[in-house]
């Protein structure tokens, strides 16, 4: 079948996913839009041309990725995903093998394969900075609020980047990133493959609540960034940092200040002002934007 991806590589800025599923059509996004892979290998909004993923084709996309040796590999499956040079992630599903505890042990017959791209948009997040510093060049504590698929994480690894190599608005300073899910950084063997800047620190594959205590100690950061916030002891996690002089970046799903507002966990974090800007990210026409940037009041202050 890899004869059939020339087009597909040669339309790689506009690629977004690439999934393949046991005797079912290749899907893949472009620009935001779901299309077929075709037998002749192009693109087709029809079905009936389309291309079909095989089990053996799986497994010998797979044994390749793990360069030849799945067994070496057996943390990145257990948890369900694994990172490849340039930054690019492979999601993974089949059958769950359990151990006591409930926890999961590892993965077996894998037959449905998320290849995410990822995408550098280095000076995304440029616009933003004049709300996020203050007048004295300090980063504010900053929470992105995104639906999914809106670039909160893009936006998230831009702004780790201009405040780690520094910027009109402010030095350069340290920055650790907690990466539980290898997207902002993007580490293949340990090293980022994304551009997070010359002054960052990676703590790859480590739970959040873990890695900021981590980090922390390890690494004493001015800024301590993290991606999707979404339970009790993230947030009290993020406490501690702050209790420790830690600047906070992190990201949330939620349309909204409105609907971060309302989760159970985030309550308190709004009433107390944990964050200094909130920076919201809407889809508009199909297309992903800034909404607006607000301070812990919840007053707009950068359009």
């Amino acid at each position: 079948m890899r004869s059939e991806w020339g087009q597909v590589a040669e339309q790689a800025d506009r690629l977004q996913e690439i999934r393949l599923r046991a005797n079912q059509p290749v899907t893949v996004l472009m620009d935001n839009k779901e299309w077929f892979l075709s037998k002749e290998g192009g693109f087709t909004q029809d079905m009936s041309y389309a291309s079909y993923s095989g089990e053996k084709e799986l497994e010998a996309i797979l044994t390749h990725v793990c360069h030849y040796s799945i067994y070496a590999f057996t943390d990145e499956i257990r948890q369900g995903f694994m990172t490849i040079p340039g930054g690019h992630r492979i999601g993974l599903s089949g059958q769950v093998i359990m151990e006591d505890r409930n926890q999961v042990r590892n993965l077996k017959y894998i037959r449905y394969l998320n290849i995410r791209i990822a995408h550098e948009i280095k000076g995304v997040s440029d616009p933003l900075l004049p709300g996020l510093y203050d007048d004295k060049g300090e980063p504010y504590n900053t929470l992105l609020i995104s639906p999914p698929g809106c670039g909160k994480t893009t936006m998230l690894r831009d702004l780790v980047r201009n405040v780690s190599n520094g910027n009109s608005y402010g030095r350069g300073v340290n920055v650790s990133v907690v990466d539980e899910r290898s997207e902002i950084a993007g580490s293949y063997l340990g090293i980022a493959q994304n551009d997070v800047g010359i002054r960052t620190d990676v703590l790859d594959g480590c739970p959040k609540t873990e890695g900021m205590m981590m980090l922390i100690r390890a690494m004493a950061p001015r800024v301590l960034a993290v991606d999707e916030l979404g339970s009790d002891g993230d947030v009290q996690a993020l406490r501690t940092a702050s209790g420790c002089g830690c600047k906070l970046f992190a990201t949330i799903h939620g349309s909204s200040l409105e609907e971060v507002k309302y989760k159970k966990f985030m309550s308190g974090v709004i009433a107390d002002k944990l964050f200094d800007r909130y920076v919201v990210l809407t889809r508009k026409n199909g297309n992903c934007e800034v909404e607006g940037v607000y301070t812990g009041e919840g007053v707009r202050c950068l359009n």
